[in-house]
């Protein structure tokens, strides 16, 4: 195995890594957990 083919296929699982998490913090399922942390700061004790 050459060492161009390791890093091509780091770049590729790293792409991929990033899509599954822009994918995941996009997602609708995680709306609305979101925006109630994005609120948390503003509830009083």
């Amino acid at each position: 195995m050459d060492i161009n083919t390791l890093r091509s296929a780091a770049t590729v699982i790293g792409f991929l890594t990033f899509v599954g998490i822009v994918w995941w913090a996009y997602s609708r399922k995680r709306a609305s957990d979101f925006s109630e942390a994005a609120n948390l700061p503003f509830e009083q004790d």
